[in-house]
């Protein structure tokens, strides 16, 4: 069994293999390639689109009225898919606004349009000293901050390419340019081929490619001789000579031609451990890390039969078109068709201001007889040629039906996105049906539709993160609710605490009122009339008689203290009526036994309020019914009340006896020392008379 080669050990067999299809129809190329790459004129205006690449774009850094210079970028190069754009000369930004842009739809676009100065003023430029020391993230920021993206298909951007996943055996420049009329990379090749293979070495390194491939079509003599020239010092770098053959610039029909392998299908070349580019990019990226010069112009053919001095030209990115056709000196026909692009892949151009891009490399402008107007669409009569015309394999006459259906899923199926829209299927195809605009209809509708997808997709995930976040806000609110009615609750708890012992003492306080409005109540009732009881609560006879003991006890001492104010009153009238005199030994000694008898009236009473006490406490003892708390209280009222009247008796009887008028005759101190002691020794005797009176 043959052992499998490796992809180095295939190349290294300088074999040239082929790829299915293809088509081989006038090349025209003679018309364009006679003459040196010339310089365009200055632009009175340029119209520089802010996106001319595939990927997304950054910030606008420069605001209308602002003074550039060229090559002062216009655009930031802050995202991963992002390529700046360059100020293409001196001047001032005249607008930013959406302009016609360079589509086969001429869909207007963001757009900075500049007003040359005529002085074409440049930055400095920033090259990158020693290269080849540079580490590789260092040369991909400099690639990508001057602009580079790729210029010779779609416009992909260049530093993405450089960050492949696979280890990278071939670098394969892709010199080839298959379509018709296009001569823009013969001519840059015959003048610059060193550059052209310094670029690639750089991007060589980076990408750490063991061995270069340039493949060239064999009708380009002089380029395949410029390149052998300046790849010979180099033993890692070769040029293949391949066969004119349209669409041999394919990126996947290349690969197969230099290595016999197929990229599968929604694979890139870099499953395969290849990495390719194109010879105008890979001049760009020398001019971008030894020049330091960012992208800015580029080399676009003007050529086709209607142009008298067809030529390739320096044309700044932003120039109108309409200014390479005036240099080209354009003879326009009746109904005169301009093309940008090449005749099998270019779209026409329907507004002569639309600007040169950096996926430009072609302004065509044919005749009729040379490149007929489209004919009217007829049915397709199933002849077969789309078929074995595809480069890609694929069923055109399958996908026309299903895009016509707008059948996305049968066109992604049948491997739609495999088709390169090199116009293969068209040229051949007898009814005149124009494939490609159907496929590239078809691919947008899908792109978009998948874009609403992924927008529908993303709204989803944010209403569902919305309402997740509303959820969770909902429970932290009823959690934060619950733990303020928890601490509202608990200190209403505390404060019913606090209103209750209030409460209780308001209550007690009450209580203790009606405890003193019912002893007012039963003193009155004990002064008129006598205490009424209960037969039913079996009360004795000897508690009644104690009770009335009592009473009358109390009710002498009453007497007594009343008379004893009488009598202290009417000494007082006698003094007021009479001339003051001087009191007599007898008049003190009275006073003093009136006081005397005024305090055994009150102990008196007190005893009298004990008795009662003691009634009452044997009473209570002897039934159940009579409250001992109301007897008691009922008792000390009464007593209170007998020792509050005998005292006030006593103090009207003192200051009767004791006040003199203020014109009393002064005393000897020998008179007052014998009236001090005579009153002390009657106080002593009422004293003696009052204890032998309680110990009866």
């Amino acid at each position: 069994m043959q052992q499998e080669l490796t992809l180095l050990e295939q190349v290294k067999r300088q074999r040239i293999w082929d790829f299915p299809g293809g088509i081989h129809p006038p090349e025209q190329k003679e018309l364009s390639n006679q003459l040196p790459i010339a310089a365009l004129p200055v632009a009175a205006r340029y119209y520089v689109p802010i996106k001319q690449h595939i990927g997304s774009t950054d910030d606008i850094i420069v605001e209308v009225g602002q003074q550039v210079k060229r090559g002062q970028p216009l655009t930031g190069a802050n995202l991963t898919m992002t390529v700046p754009v360059h100020a293409p000369t001196s001047g001032t930004i005249a607008a930013i606004a959406p302009h016609v842009s360079a589509h086969p739809s001429a869909k207007p676009e963001i757009t900075i349009i500049i007003d040359s100065d005529n002085l074409d003023h440049s930055e400095a430029p920033k090259p990158l000293a020693n290269w080849q020391d540079a580490d590789k993230e260092t040369l991909i920021n400099q690639i990508k901050t001057m602009g580079i993206s790729g210029m010779g298909g779609a416009g992909f951007p260049t530093h993405i390419k450089m960050h492949p996943k696979q280890q990278v055996d071939v670098l394969i420049l892709n010199a080839v340019e298959c379509e018709p009329y296009i001569t823009a990379d013969d001519t840059l090749m015959r003048e610059y081929a060193e550059e052209i293979i310094v670029g690639a070495q750089i991007l060589q390194h980076i990408v750490a490619a063991k061995l270069i491939l340039v493949g060239i079509e064999d009708n380009k003599p002089e380029a395949i001789d410029a390149m052998k020239k300046a790849c010979a010092p180099h033993d890692n770098i070769e040029v293949r000579v391949v066969p004119t053959k349209y669409p041999s610039g394919g990126e996947k029909q290349l690969i197969q031609l230099l290595t016999g392998l197929q990229v599968p299908s929604g694979g890139i070349p870099a499953d395969l451990g290849i990495v390719m580019q194109n010879t105008g990019t890979a001049f760009a990226v020398k001019q971008a890390v030894i020049d330091g010069i960012p992208l800015t112009e580029r080399v676009v053919t003007i050529t086709g039969e209607t142009i008298s001095k067809p030529q390739n030209v320096w044309a700044r990115l932003g120039t109108p078109v309409q200014d390479l056709l005036d240099f080209g000196g354009f003879n326009p026909e009746p109904e005169q068709r301009v093309i940008m692009g090449g005749p099998m892949m270019g779209f026409a151009i329907l507004d002569p201001s639309m600007p040169v891009v950096k996926t430009t490399n072609c302004i065509l402008a044919p005749s009729s007889y040379k490149l007929p107007p489209q004919g009217d669409e007829q049915a397709c009569i199933r002849c077969g040629l789309c078929a074995d015309a595809c480069p890609a394999e694929l069923l055109p006459q399958q996908l026309q039906w299903f895009a016509k259906a707008k059948d996305h899923e049968k066109l992604e199926e049948y491997n739609l996105f495999d088709c390169i829209e090199c116009g293969a299927c068209a040229y051949v195809c007898p009814s005149q049906i124009p494939l490609v605009q159907y496929y590239r209809s078809s691919k947008a509708e899908i792109r978009e539709a998948e874009q609403e997808r992924i927008k529908s997709e993303k709204a989803k995930v944010r209403f569902e993160q919305r309402q997740a976040r509303l959820e969770r806000e909902k429970e932290e609110r009823l959690a934060k609710h619950k733990a303020a009615a928890d601490k509202r609750k608990k200190a209403m708890e505390q404060d019913s605490s606090a209103k209750d012992k209030i409460a209780a003492a308001l209550a007690r306080a009450k209580a203790k009122k009606q405890e003193k409005a019912d002893a007012s109540t039963g003193e009155d009732k004990a002064e008129n009339k006598p205490e009424i009881t209960d037969n039913s609560t079996g009360v004795s006879n000897d508690s009644q008689t104690m009770s009335q003991k009592d009473k009358v006890a109390a009710a002498v001492a009453r007497a007594k203290a009343k008379k004893a104010a009488q009598a202290a009153e009417a000494t007082d009238k006698s003094e007021s009526t009479t001339e003051p005199k001087e009191l007599t030994q007898k008049e003190k000694v009275a006073a003093a036994i009136a006081r005397a008898k005024a305090k055994k009236a009150a102990q008196a009473s007190d005893n009298a309020s004990d008795n009662k006490e003691t009634s009452s406490n044997e009473s209570n003892s002897k039934s159940q019914d009579v409250d001992p708390a109301e007897a008691e209280r009922k008792a000390k009222v009464a007593a209170a009340i007998a020792r509050a009247k005998a005292k006030k008796a006593e103090s009207e009887t003192s200051e009767a006896a004791v006040e003199k008028p203020t014109e009393e005759i002064e005393k000897t101190p020998e008179q007052i020392r014998k009236e001090k002691v005579a009153a002390a020794i009657a106080k002593a005797k009422a004293k003696a008379d009052a204890k032998k009176s309680e110990g009866n």
